[in-house]
């Protein structure tokens, strides 16, 4: 048995925190609140204070950064987080395993993979570039070992309401009701499943070959919202959902009142244009596919 530090317990870190307990692993799960699953030794504790992270980070095999503040609040909140993590991770000796994402790539026309420049001209998107940079310059220097894991849009079970796949369309194809999306209905877009993005977490945490760069999350060819909706609701043996999307004047006038809603004016290149990740590196080096998707709708469905 080995300790693991998990650093927020939103979608993924709750996942990656009930994994590592059911696989026997002593886990402590940091938070504000001092939430967490069972079976895990709950923090309530400052991120930001690196002090305070280091005494908690002693003794453990892997610290896991799993936090996501408020996309309005990444330019404040993101730097003196990751100034702490790296400080705790340098400290202890602890492998540093980063949950990423996709938004310092930026606007691409090809399929992504892990070697695409983080070229995004969004501040806040830069910030979790340079996250990134700062603690690849560490692993390179010798002082820590470090490694990220990077997802598409999130679905499956637990997914908060900031999930394109979470409530908002779940309960109206439920109902039988028309779905109303924000974006597209027809455009190819990835999806990662939660579950799937723990286990690459665990996986790259604790198997040095993938320390020192960058991975993509094993995630299913892109399905757009249509798609989606068509399986999930074949799975619930009814006929395919209506969809309606909102007219996009509505949602930025909508944003001037609601920062959440104001940010996606960011990332509408997502969904107005093809969104595929490539994540065959990682599959082909660890051998661990992504669940199949009809398979990670069920359990979405059921939970």
């Amino acid at each position: 048995m080995s300790k693991h530090v998990v650093v927020g317990s939103g979608q993924v870190g709750a996942h990656l925190a009930a994994a590592l307990i059911t696989r026997g692993h002593e886990v402590v799960v940091v938070t504000r609140s001092g939430s967490g699953p069972e079976g895990a030794v709950k923090v309530a504790a400052d991120v930001a204070d690196r002090d305070r992270l280091i005494e908690i980070t002693k003794g453990a095999d892997v610290l896991y950064n799993c936090v996501n503040p408020k996309y309005h609040r990444w330019l404040t909140d993101w730097p003196p987080m990751a100034a702490s993590f790296l400080a705790a991770a340098e400290a202890t000796g602890a492998v540093y395993a980063m949950l990423g994402n996709l938004y310092p790539y930026g606007p691409v026309s090809v399929p992504m993979t892990e070697d695409l420049p983080l070229a995004s001209p969004n501040p806040k998107f830069q910030v979790r570039a340079q996250m990134w940079a700062d603690a690849l310059a560490a692993h390179e220097a010798g002082r820590i070992r470090v490694t990220e894991v990077r997802g598409s849009d999130y679905f499956g079970p637990g997914a908060t309401d900031q999930s394109y796949m979470g409530d908002r369309f779940l309960v109206p194809l439920r109902a039988g009701k028309t779905i109303q999306l924000i974006w597209p209905a027809d455009m190819p877009h990835s999806w990662t499943y939660l579950p799937d993005v723990a286990d690459a977490m665990i996986m790259a945490g604790s198997d040095e070959r993938a320390w020192g760069r960058a991975w993509h999350v094993p995630t299913t060819e892109p399905q757009s919202f249509r798609q989606m909706g068509a399986r999930l609701a074949a799975l619930l043996d009814r006929p395919a959902p209506r969809m309606t999307q909102l007219p996009w004047p509505l949602l930025r006038v909508a944003g001037l009142f609601t920062p959440m809603i104001g940010e996606l004016r960011h990332v509408r290149y997502q969904f107005t244009s093809p969104f595929v990740l490539d994540s065959s590196a990682f599959q082909r080096t660890f051998g661990l596919a992504p669940t199949p998707m009809d398979q990670a709708l069920k359990a979405t469905l059921d939970a």
